[in-house]
Order: structure tokens, then C-alpha cells, then sequence
């Protein structure tokens, strides 16, 4: 049984609606139903107002929870995968499904020739891996540049401000692990 099971089986035994234990624990109604539709698991803190509004004990609610079984995926990218544009210059394809469910985020990172992506900064605690596939980049972490080829890779704290660049001729391709996951 997962979170949003257990809230749904004990939230009708109380025959309350989503919109009353919205409006009773102050979590949002649409975060309710995410939790619900196993889109996402709350926070902690989301769970201990559930918990509060539905009349339980947080460590109730927990009870006979399991974690989903693992699952092998295998799939072609072009059936899976999204692209999105950072800018003219630089794009990045998620090359999984399901991304939100899972611990990391391959993506295939592309940034034509003199081009870079944005600067991003991910929340606390994320990690981030590189591994260059075709061409040459800088990657900009914070203050300091790493000059990356080919074969190289890149691990490092995705909290600190980063950029890439493409310094080499034509486009630069890598792939790039993100930790956790974040949108």
C-alpha cells in the first residue's frame, strides 16, 4: 500500500470528502489529489496536517505502507523522452519516464557551438553528474570553471550556481545525472 492509498482508505472510512480534508488540514486541495493519484508523496509536514485532519496518530497513517516494487525499465528515447528548450542555443531530454517516482534524472544535455545554457541552481542537497559525449565544455560551478572533453566527467554540489558553455566546435553533447529529482 502506498501514501496516497492509506489516505484515501482511512479518509472514506471517515466518509470525508477531498475537499473537506483540504479545508481541515490545510493542505492544498490539488496536492491532496496528487498524493491521492500516487503523482507525489507530500512532505513530512503535509502528512503530520493529514494525519491531524483525518483525527490519527501520523505514525497510523504510516502503518502497512510499503515502498512500490522496484520495476526494470527499458525503453527506446524516442518513445520516452521529453526535450525542452533552456534557449536557441541549448536544449536537454529527460531519457526516462516516470521522472517524478525516481531517485535521480538522466538527460542528454545539447548546446550548439558557441552557445550555453542558463544559469540554474537546484535546491539543497542535490547533486549533479556530468559525462561529455561529443565535444568540449566549461562548466561554471559557482566562482570557478572546469574545461571538460570527450570521456570527461564532472561530479558536483547542483545547490551552487552552474552554467555550461560549449567551447568547442559544433555541438556538445553529455549526459547529466541529477539528484534528487527536481522540476
Amino acid at each position: 500500500m502506498l501514501i496516497g492509498d492509506k489516505i484515501i482508505e482511512i479518509r472514506k472510512s471517515k466518509k470525508m470528502t477531498l475537499t473537506e480534508l483540504s479545508k481541515k488540514s490545510g493542505v492544498q486541495l490539488a496536492t491532496l489529489s496528487r498524493i491521492e493519484n500516487k503523482k507525489m508523496t507530500g512532505t513530512l509536514e503535509s502528512h503530520m496536517a493529514i494525519a491531524k485532519a483525518l483525527d490519527i496518530d501520523v505514525v497510523e497513517l504510516y502503518k502497512s505502507i510499503i515502498h512500490e516494487q522496484k520495476q526494470v525499465e527499458v525503453s527506446e528515447t524516442s518513445q520516452t523522452s521529453e526535450v525542452f528548450t533552456h534557449n536557441e542555443q541549448s536544449s536537454f531530454e529527460i531519457l526516462t519516464k516516470n521522472v517524478l517516482a525516481k531517485h535521480m534524472m538522466p538527460t542528454l544535455i545539447r548546446i550548439e557551438e558557441n552557445g550555453a545554457t542558463q544559469q540554474e541552481q537546484a535546491s539543497v542537497n542535490s547533486e549533479k553528474f556530468l559525462f561529455i559525449l561529443e565535444g568540449a565544455i566549461e562548466a561554471v560551478i559557482d566562482t570557478k570553471s572546469f574545461h571538460l572533453k570527450k570521456n570527461n566527467t564532472l561530479y558536483f554540489d547542483a545547490s551552487l550556481p552552474h552554467l555550461f558553455k560549449n567551447t568547442g566546435r559544433g555541438v556538445a553533447k553529455f549526459l547529466c545525472i541529477a539528484t534528487p529529482v527536481s522540476l
